[in-house]
């Protein structure tokens, strides 16, 4: 699962509204961060894409049976409070500015924002593609569109992806023989 980048207002998804739970408008949250309780603490205030449905307030959060629900209030202060409210919010990306996020005190990981649009280059410097997305199954994965089309998944290790230069606006790709005949 990649977290895209809105770069129109330089925000990141933390989580995506889903279907209405119960009757007193609680909404389940496909939760697309790595720190749910700081993100949706009551009081949150939460940009939405699209935008016009926000932005949203947390005004109460529990999790049950390892789902995050939410009670929210709206732009206008109203509480959502209906079950047809929360199926009307179905499927809004919650976002946050990037600015809001944490300094990461690891010299070795990433936001995923930070790596989606770096150029990705092969150990003898030459093109290999920009990186699109991160996806994170059962290990992280970058999605690479290659210049002369399609696209590669490349695991995200220090073996493979040897350096990573924010500043620079690339990253090395050292692929082993055939990750990138797939």
């Amino acid at each position: 699962m990649s977290t895209p980048r809105n770069p129109d207002t330089d925000t990141v998804v933390v989580g995506r509204i889903g279907r209405p739970h119960g009757v007193r408008g609680l909404a389940t949250v496909e939760v697309r961060t790595d720190d749910p309780e700081l993100r949706f603490a009551p009081g949150s205030v939460l940009l939405t894409d699209p935008a016009e449905r926000g932005p949203l307030t947390v005004v109460d959060k529990r999790w049950h049976s390892g789902t995050l629900l939410l009670q929210l209030v709206d732009a206008a202060g109203n509480v959502v409070d209906v079950r047809e409210a929360v199926d009307e919010l179905r499927n809004t990306l919650l976002l946050v500015p990037i600015e809001d996020l944490p300094e990461i005190e690891e010299p070795d990981s990433y936001y995923d924002h930070q790596l989606v649009g770096l150029a990705a280059r092969l150990p003898d410097g030459s093109a290999l593609g920009e990186v699109t997305a991160v996806r994170h199954e059962a290990q992280d994965l970058l999605v690479v569109r290659r210049a002369e089309g399609g696209e590669a998944l490349v695991p995200f290790v220090s073996a493979i992806v040897p350096t990573v230069d924010i500043a620079g606006g690339f990253l090395v790709v050292d692929p082993p023989e055939g990750l990138l005949d797939l």
